[in-house]
């Protein structure tokens, strides 16, 4: 039984870390975003200095939005595994 719950414990120190970490990233992505323009009006000399900017901005964004669809995804794997556990501890239990 005990060790049912340390690893119950284990797994939700995990996913409170992981959780914590995309949380950071999603408040970092919408920071970005807010850098972002929609539409850019340049002219050749703009563009070259500008452009190349805004073009960064945006495969640093694509590259954390999978990071930040990975991380979800563990997450919730670790938040399902835990209730499983957690189930499972109880059944033993009885």
């Amino acid at each position: 039984m005990g060790v049912l719950s340390a690893h119950l414990g284990y797994l939700l120190e995990l996913w409170v870390v992981v959780t914590a970490l995309l949380a950071i990233l999603v408040i970092y992505g919408n920071t970005l975003s807010a850098r972002e323009d929609d539409q850019l009006y340049l002219n050749k000399a703009e563009e070259i200095m500008m452009g190349s900017v805004q073009q960064a901005l945006i495969r640093k964004m694509d590259h954390l939005k999978r990071v930040i669809t990975i991380l979800g995804v563990f997450s919730g794997i670790l938040l399902l595994t835990s209730y499983i556990v957690w189930v499972w501890s109880v059944f033993v239990e009885t």
